[in-house]
């Protein structure tokens, strides 16, 4: 099915890895030209090269920690219009409310919660003038609320209702607003996660894998998995398509 992407214009942050980089390889495939962004400069243009090697489309690259209100200014002045706007940076720490302390909390909803939303607001009128879409990789602990991931099951919470809410506005200015929300996803992440619960269970870290098996069709998610939703949801082929939280978990909720 061809997408109907080819010539659009669309910016990933968190790409340098995991579902940020194979969301923007998916895109590149389709024909889109690429503004990548991630904190570290050299997976970054690592992450650029691959990309350049599978598709003939353009690939930009600024590093920049969107955590940093001035660091999404700048990324911001270095793009006039946009056509697609992904927004995947940030990841939250586990634990419960007396294990995160205030600063951890804060940082960590400085990038993703607060990040999220000033990239959508520096960036909506360079959308809004080309019809734009945005979609917030958001995540299943906004659904399924965990004490032992306080921190990450509100902000995602919240991310939740910041994306209904602003595709609700959205509309009346052409474009559209979607979150998804993957469950565990195969990236580096959930290995550290999975290799610190197989030690504390096994007493054996390298026995992480075996804490997959109970998860639908035993394994997670592949990031490219989730890349291939984002590119169908951005295109005009879900036209139709805003204000919706796509829960991508294997049933697992």
């Amino acid at each position: 099915m061809d997408l109907q992407l080819s010539g659009r214009l669309a910016l990933v942050t968190g790409a340098s890895k995991g579902i940020g980089r194979a969301t923007a390889t998916v895109l590149a495939e389709e024909g889109c030209d690429l503004i990548l962004v991630s904190r570290d400069p050299a997976a970054l243009n690592a992450a650029a090269d691959a990309i350049r090697l599978r598709a003939s489309v353009s690939v930009r690259t600024v590093p920049a920690d969107l955590s940093k209100q001035d660091a999404i200014e700048r990324v911001a002045a270095e793009v006039s219009e946009l056509d697609i706007l992904v927004n995947n940076a940030g990841a939250i720490p586990p634990g419960n409310l007396l294990a995160i302390g205030n600063d951890a909390w804060r940082a960590a909803w400085d990038l993703k919660v607060f990040g999220y939303i000033s990239m959508c607001r520096a960036l909506y009128p360079g959308l809004k003038r080309r019809g734009g879409v945005i979609i917030n990789i958001i995540g299943a602990a906004g659904e399924r609320l965990d004490p032992n991931y306080v921190a990450g099951s509100t902000g995602n919470a919240s991310l939740m209702a910041f994306t209904k809410s602003l595709a609700k506005g959205a509309v009346k200015d052409g474009m559209r607003v979607i979150g998804i929300n993957p469950g565990p996803v195969a990236t580096e992440r959930l290995e550290v996660m999975m290799r610190g619960r197989a030690k504390a269970q096994f007493g054996d870290e390298s026995r992480w894998k075996e804490l997959l098996g109970g998860m639908s069709f035993g394994r997670a998610a592949t990031p490219e998995e989730i890349g291939n939703a984002v590119a169908f949801l951005a295109s005009p082929r879900s036209a139709y398509t805003t204000g919706t939280i796509l829960t991508i978990d294997g049933a697992q909720s």
